[in-house]
């Protein structure tokens, strides 16, 4: 988890009715949570803005808004929590940079190795071969 916090002021807020089995209190009770957070005017860095446009992310639109739908709970406040928990968390995943790979070359003695493995593969495969007197 990275310091990196989102502020709550930079997240629009919508209570909607849930899906699915619940009886009569879905119906009647907007329990569920919507939240949307455009990344753009954020307060969040650049390079995190711009990692967080780049996720593979079905939730992130095209025009930049993150938008999460929580509705596990069956209180308004647990949901909402729950959501800001979720953006907490792809917002962590686009803050983690990923260390650089640096090129390197194999040792003398692993390319000695890797040439003696394929020198006794090759005497196993020519002993399968059949005998001829």
């Amino acid at each position: 988890m990275s310091g990196l916090r989102v502020r709550e002021d930079e997240i629009e807020f919508t209570a909607i009715r849930a899906q699915g089995a619940g009886g009569q209190n879905v119906n009647k009770v907007s329990n569920a949570v919507q939240i949307r957070f455009a990344v753009g005017p954020s307060s969040l860095p650049e390079r995190v803005k711009a990692r967080l446009l780049e996720l593979d992310d079905r939730r992130i639109s095209a025009d930049g808004v993150v938008v999460i739908k929580a509705q596990r709970f069956r209180s308004l406040e647990r949901n909402r929590d729950d959501a800001i928990a979720r953006l907490q968390a792809i917002v962590d995943l686009a803050a983690h940079q990923p260390l650089q790979r640096r090129a390197t070359r194999p040792s003398a003695g692993a390319r000695a190795r890797r040439v003696d493995e394929k020198v006794r593969h090759g005497q196993v495969k020519a002993s399968r071969r059949r005998v001829d007197d």
